[in-house]
């Protein structure tokens, strides 16, 4: 078991010998997990990796699994899993700071998502997490519905589709996906979220780590961008970073959402894993709709 997540990075403050801390296993299936990551009230919930990053404080609503019902609540952090990439979860303290950070880990041992308790009350309630014996995984994984196949399948399935191997079978096939798709040029994002951000056009953004999802989705509040290429965007309580640099591929894919079809930018990273998804989530306004169809549909071709 390690400290860092999937693409090898340091993922909590407290590892890697600089500061001494206890580790507690607990149990990561549904719906134990459920229950546990939204007894804590204020959170501050990272999932990501090098290329896309979202960074949200808060608490969780209840997380579901891949092939469940999914929803983007303004305020509640939004996590989605699939319940057989996420093996084992911990809780963390920082023996010397104190801090505590539950952390949700695949099968190697690497962190895919991480919910750092920022209140005192929080980090006290930990003692009322159930624990398992160190060294001894869940006896099950979790059972999750039937998930619907992406080639014919509504917008929450091409999500699931992503989440199981960060997309790269379904795009690898994506020949017989029956909507429209066409690849764009990835370099206009920043133009398309400062504009969204100028007219106050509220987005819906997804990243994604292995076997776990975390989505946002309000107006955009402020952008930036460095000499370096990384793109960042305050979208409602959230914070959404991304890698120009390390996106190798943009496509612009159609799926049936709430109000019929619905564009969704997907970025995918240098080993053509999808990083990033920008759409529109759940039940919007018709003229909100409209808006982001009409934006979507002037953008460029690769």
């Amino acid at each position: 078991m390690t400290d860092h997540d999937a693409h090898g990075h340091c993922a909590f403050e407290g590892c890697c010998g600089r500061r001494r801390s206890s580790v507690r296993l607990i149990d990561a299936r549904m719906p134990e997990l459920a229950r546990c990551l939204t007894l804590f009230q204020y959170v501050q919930a990272v999932t990501g990796g090098p290329v896309a990053r979202i960074d949200q404080a808060g608490s969780y609503a209840a997380p579901s699994l891949r092939g469940e019902a999914f929803a983007v609540h303004p305020g509640s952090i939004a996590l989605r899993v699939d319940g057989d990439g996420v093996t084992s979860a911990v809780v963390a303290r920082d023996e010397d700071t104190g801090a505590v950070a539950l952390r949700l880990l695949d099968p190697d041992g690497r962190t895919v998502h991480q919910g750092r308790l920022l209140s005192e009350g929080d980090r006290l309630l930990t003692g009322l997490v159930g624990t398992l014996d160190a060294g001894v995984p869940a006896a099950r994984p979790s059972a999750a519905p039937e998930v619907p196949a992406w080639e014919n399948g509504d917008q929450l399935a091409q999500l699931d589709a992503i989440l199981t191997d960060g997309g790269i079978a379904r795009r690898a096939a994506f020949d017989g996906y029956r909507g429209e798709h066409r690849p764009i040029d990835a370099g206009v994002l920043p133009a398309v979220l400062d504009h969204v951000c100028s007219v106050g056009l509220p987005i819906g953004v997804a990243v994604f780590a292995p076997a776990a999802m975390q989505a946002c989705g309000g107006r955009v509040h402020v952008t930036d961008r460095t000499v370096g290429g990384r793109v960042f965007a305050a979208i409602a309580q959230s914070s959404v970073e991304i890698d120009l640099a390390g996106v190798r591929s943009c496509h612009l894919v159609r799926s049936t959402a709430a109000h019929g079809p619905t564009s969704a930018l997907e970025l995918d990273d240098e080993d053509g894993r999808c990083v990033a998804v920008i759409t529109q989530f759940g039940i919007v306004g018709e003229d909100v709709h409209a808006a982001w169809e009409h934006l979507t549909a002037s953008l460029p071709a690769a």
